[in-house]
């Protein structure tokens, strides 16, 4: 068997760790968290979303931290994009990446962003064609790939139709969500056995949540079949505010520990990463729960 002997993993914890915790983290605290992160050597940061406050109240800062992080030269700035609306406000903020999102579940998205599937191209197709117009290159997320809260399984067909649409617009890599954390390995690789026949591996990314146990599981899953970039959340931050029961997303920590067990490069600083979950951890009033933390501090 034949794994990587890279991997990028990409920080999505000041986003999607943030924005459905309770406590919302004073502005200045996500930005001294935000430059640590910077110094850890990770290549991509998702630092915001650009949402109407009244829907995430937890990143109505968006703008504020965009513009007041410290840019480390070789990293990806991100932030995720719903609409023209936050696409001016991004392209105002100088983020380098933009990434849309929608679901491939009709009920999930109409929870989490109030419009059928149908209703969201258009809207999607404008963001992309103007981010593109200004240099910015374009994510795509895709939620409930695996299962959806509202309607389980979510049949293979109807992901490839949503996947190929966003790559039509323009979108360079696609994200594969497991929203709510249900996937097993088994079906991960028949997921993937599926995307490979359409689309190249370099082009998708996997996100993992670990509700069951199974994020690092299925990450060794997707290593085997070829794939090389994943979303993660420093502590295992995050959850979904629309996918009810839905815990943390994967823990960058946990991920990079694994994959350097296993002799596959990140180019991740353990012990800042490390650092960087410490600090936060204060301003969030709460351990994180990350496995790789768990065992440091039993350790100190």
């Amino acid at each position: 068997m034949q794994l990587p002997k890279a991997v990028t993993i990409k920080e999505v914890g000041p986003r999607d760790g943030l924005q459905n915790e309770k406590i919302v983290i004073p502005v200045e605290d996500k930005i001294a968290w935000i430059n640590k992160l910077s110094h850890t050597g990770l290549p991509y940061i998702e630092v915001t979303s650009f949402v109407n406050p009244k829907w995430i109240p937890a990143l109505a800062d968006c703008y504020e931290v965009a513009t007041s992080i410290e840019r480390k030269e070789g990293v990806t700035y991100a932030a995720l994009v719903p609409n023209q609306r936050g696409l001016e406000k991004a392209l105002e903020a100088n983020i380098d990446e933009i990434s849309v999102f929608m679901s491939a579940s009709e009920s999930h998205n109409k929870q989490n962003i109030n419009k059928t599937i149908t209703e969201t191209y258009p809207i999607l197709e404008q963001v992309v064609r103007e981010a593109l117009a200004e240099g910015k290159s374009v994510r795509g997320y895709v939620s409930t790939v695996f299962g959806c809260p509202y309607e389980g399984h979510i049949e293979i067909d109807q992901v490839l139709k949503v996947s190929e649409k966003l790559f039509e617009m323009g979108i360079s890599e696609l994200s594969l969500g497991d929203t709510i954390g249900v996937a097993n390995p088994r079906q991960v690789q028949n997921v993937l056995e599926q995307f490979l026949r359409v689309f190249p591996k370099e082009r998708l990314a996997l996100h993992f949540h670990d509700t069951r146990g199974l994020a690092l599981a299925n990450i060794y899953a997707s290593l085997q079949m070829g794939i090389t970039t994943f979303d993660s959340s420093l502590g295992g931050l995050g959850g979904c505010p629309y996918a009810p029961g839905a815990s943390g997303n994967v823990a960058t920590d946990d991920v990079n520990y694994m994959l350097k067990q296993m002799g596959i490069e990140t180019n991740i600083d353990d012990e800042k990463l490390l650092e960087a979950a410490q600090y936060i951890e204060k301003p969030l009033n709460k351990k994180l729960m990350s496995h790789s933390l768990l065992v440091h501090s039993s350790n100190c």
